[in-house]
């Protein structure tokens, strides 16, 4: 194990687990942002959400998932980046969850509409969410010095601690 702490601490793995997430969540705002009012049938196929919050939620989502990939890609403040992105996956997690106990198919509007020949079980989705949100987790509480960052925030578990 004590060989492994040197690599899994390294600059060069949070700065790429960092582009990573970005790049995807960019990636997974563009079509969402292009057809909102094909966003918001996706939302109201979750069952999960009152009406009158569709609209906003298919709105204002990919600006979201847009602005913290790209906060994250540049390095602009990645442990607040990373804290929303990571409540957002808890918010997917659940959502996505809720489907699976109903036995509800849906589909879940991540990066593409429908798309023919492209399928995704609930089960993959709510595995690939975990492990977005645990690669996310890491760079949350990212303790050591960061490379590629244009505006780096506090450490988040020292901010918590007491003294």
């Amino acid at each position: 194990m004590n060989k492994l702490k040197p690599v899994f601490y390294h600059p060069i793995v949070e700065s790429a687990l960092r582009l990573f997430i970005g790049v995807t969540f960019v990636f997974a705002s563009y079509h969402k942002m292009v057809e909102p009012a094909h966003f918001a049938k996706i939302i109201y196929g979750y069952y999960l959400f009152p009406d009158f919050s569709i609209n906003l939620l298919a709105i204002g989502l990919p600006y979201l998932e847009f602005f913290c990939g790209l906060a994250l890609m540049l390095g602009v403040y990645p442990r607040s980046a990373a804290l929303i992105i990571n409540m957002m996956l808890a918010g997917f997690i659940v959502a996505i969850s809720i489907n699976l106990i109903r036995g509800h198919e849906f589909d879940c509007g991540c990066f593409s509409f429908g798309e023919p020949g492209y399928t995704s079980s609930a089960r993959q989705l709510l595995l690939r969410n975990i492990g977005y949100l645990m690669m996310g987790v890491y760079v949350l509480f990212y303790q050591h010095r960061r490379i590629l960052c244009v505006r780096q925030s506090g450490s988040f578990l020292k901010d918590l601690s007491i003294s």
